[in-house]
């Protein structure tokens, strides 16, 4: 079916208490495993591009300095790859533009298809921060888009989103953000922390959320709360990178018990990135250790020289830029070892995705989701002011 908004799935996980997984993706190798694992399981999927990943998918290997027109090829990118696939297959798909920070950058998602957009104002002041994220939602509803806002900052560091210290959302000040800007659903801050360094034994506020919703209920506003920086970072899997070379540290997630407390509690949208980024490197890393001979490979090769020389590091954008055009467009690859590095890549994103698939308690639900288009999503919102 058509890629669709991200509303008719937080209606349904506000319906039926259950949380969907956002998954951030940076390849087209990784969009497609995201699809099938999802197909596997009959849930639903939210497809992520973060905003300095539509750099990288726009062939910018320096993603951090990307600009908009590099967003704007890479948004394009991303969207062909995933639009071929969602047409045959059975389940809904959205795809969500993570972290956008400014109405440029926004709107270049938009344009280029995306069908939900996150609105990043949490640094700013509660008033620029509704005027940036109204603006964003009145050009995004127009066109059947979702709107996701932000309230509160998390502490840690994804990307170019950077905090050394949380500031948790109040809970008295989210009926009257959802009333003035009329976004679908927010980002709040309780205790998750962005990237793989959130200490150990970490507690959430569920009291926060729980506040929060009952607030809304009380007010009469539809609202859903979406847990960002929630990757469960597994012992495991950074265990068996680090005996294979690796040298991750001081790295620790929310337990999986934590989250799944607060999905009765409203969070009805969980974003996970650091869990990818581990099991695909788990099993490139394993590829190589297994096959020494790809060391010297002629098309792969670089990859592993990347990942020994930044041994610490473990994000795959990385150490993949030696193999970068063969995977941020869609076409057929028929080099041997680039197809097995492909492989690893699918592997690790069906490994981490399909564990919280079941854990998030979407598993089954794709069927009772709605299958509104873009043009029917605008004329609901247009139907009620929004």
């Amino acid at each position: 079916m058509p890629l669709v908004p991200l509303r008719p799935l937080l209606e349904a996980s506000y319906r039926y208490g259950f949380a969907h997984g956002a998954f951030n993706v940076n390849t087209v190798a990784q969009a497609d495993a995201v699809i099938e694992i999802h197909e596997t399981f009959r849930s639903a999927a939210i497809l992520q591009g973060a905003d300095l990943a539509n750099a990288f998918m726009g062939g910018r290997a320096d993603f951090m300095n990307g600009t908009v027109e590099d967003k704007r090829i890479g948004a394009k990118r991303i969207m062909d790859a995933v639009q071929s696939v969602s047409e045959n297959s059975p389940i809904p798909i959205v795809m969500h533009l993570d972290h956008g920070k400014d109405v440029e950058s926004i709107k270049a998602a938009i344009e280029g298809g995306y069908t939900s957009v996150m609105v990043d104002g949490s640094s700013l002041s509660f008033d620029d921060n509704v005027e940036l994220t109204r603006e964003i939602v009145k050009y995004a509803h127009e066109r059947g888009v979702t709107v996701e806002g932000e309230l509160g900052i998390l502490a840690g560091v994804e990307d170019d989103v950077f905090s050394e210290e949380s500031t948790y959302t109040n809970p008295m000040k989210v009926c009257e953000f959802f009333r003035k800007t009329g976004v679908d659903c927010l980002a709040i801050s309780y205790g998750t922390k962005h990237g793989a360094v959130k200490g150990k034994n970490v507690k959430l506020r569920k009291e926060i959320a729980i506040a929060a919703m009952e607030n809304l209920k009380h007010e009469g506003i539809f609202g859903v709360l979406v847990s960002h920086g929630s990757s469960t970072v597994p012992q495991y899997m950074v265990e068996e990178i680090n005996a294979m070379g690796g040298q991750i540290s001081n790295a620790h997630g929310v337990p999986i018990s934590e989250l799944k407390q607060v999905i009765p509690c409203g969070i009805g949208k969980i974003n996970v990135d650091t869990d990818i980024r581990l099991s695909v490197t788990r099993y490139v890393r394993e590829l190589f250790v297994k096959n020494p001979s790809l060391k010297e490979s002629k098309s792969i090769g670089g990859v592993w020289e990347l990942m020994e020389s930044k041994a610490d590091q473990f994000d795959p954008r990385v150490y993949l830029p030696p193999v970068m055009e063969s995977l941020i467009v869609r076409k057929e690859i028929t080099d041997i070892d680039l197809l097995k590095l492909v492989d690893c890549i699918k592997r690790g994103v069906h490994e981490a995705v399909g564990t919280l698939i079941v854990e998030f308690g979407s598993a089954g639900y794709a069927p009772k989701i709605e299958p509104v288009t873009l043009e029917e999503m605008a004329d609901r919102y247009r139907k009620a002011g929004i």
